[in-house]
């Protein structure tokens, strides 16, 4: 008898433990019978929440969703401006799971990798979208909000949204944007030529207003010149004018000595040369201070 209770309770133990399914924290699970899925009598498909459930061994399984969230983080992609121009823009989103059973029949039987590669995908669609609307500079620093905003409302409402997918985008956010090197060379040159005729028109105005300020300088030191030349001549005149009135009121006041003054700088003149020769008559008035006087 013990030979047979053995095998009968292994097996009532295998159905038991067939029959029964854990869904941990932070997952979803959905009810599969023959690999169909299940729903209930509204034609809403169960979701069994965290806990011990029941089903039918070897007829039934449960998939396990992940239902917390998720970040979809790929490499940066190229989009285009209304202006024509590229952008490398480098994005993420944050999404889960909002429809379990459509998410499973839409992607494989939930396979993640083709979750976020159709995810993806629409993202990039709604980002061009959104990029190809706008400016350079609009994205870059003033509309980046706007853009992310916009985005995030078209993927769970738009005509293309993500509800499709059984998805919901909690967020879009662009990390980072930068031109293609091409881009980035070219815009280099163009501002470098930019910041050099600046500087040109600096240094053009810079010598204009120092050749104005260099004119007006030579003028004012031209008549400062002028002005002291002027008082100089003025003063000089009437020093010389002064000298004149001193010697003139001088020799007045001694007419023999001033007389003798003048003997004495015309001998001085007329002997400064030896080769010098005058013939005058010894009684010439010229050489009235050489004679003898008169006793």
């Amino acid at each position: 008898m013990r030979n047979y209770l053995t095998p009968i309770i292994v097996v009532v133990l295998a159905l038991i433990y067939s029959s029964v399914a854990i869904i941990d924290e932070g997952s979803r699970g959905i009810m599969l019978r023959f690999g169909k899925v299940q729903r209930d009598a509204d034609n809403k498909v169960v979701v069994y929440t965290p806990g011990l459930h029941f089903k039918i061994p070897f007829i039934d399984s449960i998939k396990v969703l992940d239902a917390r969230i998720k970040t979809l983080d790929g490499q940066a992609d190229r989009f285009v401006t209304v202006e024509k121009k590229d952008l490398l823009v480098d994005s993420y989103v944050k999404w889960r799971i909002s429809d379990f059973g459509r998410f499973y029949t839409s992607t494989g039987g939930g396979d993640n990798t083709l979750a976020s590669n159709l995810l993806r995908r629409k993202v990039n669609d709604r980002l061009r979208s959104e990029i190809g609307s706008r400016t350079i500079k609009d994205i870059v620093s003033g509309t980046r909000g706007e853009l992310m905003a916009g985005a995030k409302k078209a993927l769970n409402t738009g005509q293309d949204s993500t509800s499709e997918l059984g998805i919901e985008v909690i967020d879009v956010r662009v990390k980072q944007i930068n031109l293609p090197d091409e881009v980035s060379s070219s815009i280099y040159q163009r501002m470098r030529a930019e910041r050099d005729a600046v500087a040109r028109e600096h240094r053009s105005q810079g010598k204009e207003k120092a050749a104005f300020i260099q004119a007006d300088v030579d003028r004012k030191v031209t008549l400062i010149l002028a002005n002291a030349n002027k008082t100089a001549q003025e003063l000089r005149g009437s020093g010389d004018a002064t000298a004149a009135k001193v010697y003139t009121d001088a020799f007045a006041s001694e007419p023999e000595f001033y007389a003798f003054v003048r003997s004495l700088k015309a001998y001085e003149n007329s002997f400064s040369d030896s080769k010098n020769m005058m013939i005058l008559k010894p009684d010439s008035d010229f050489f009235r201070f050489m004679q003898t006087p008169a006793k």
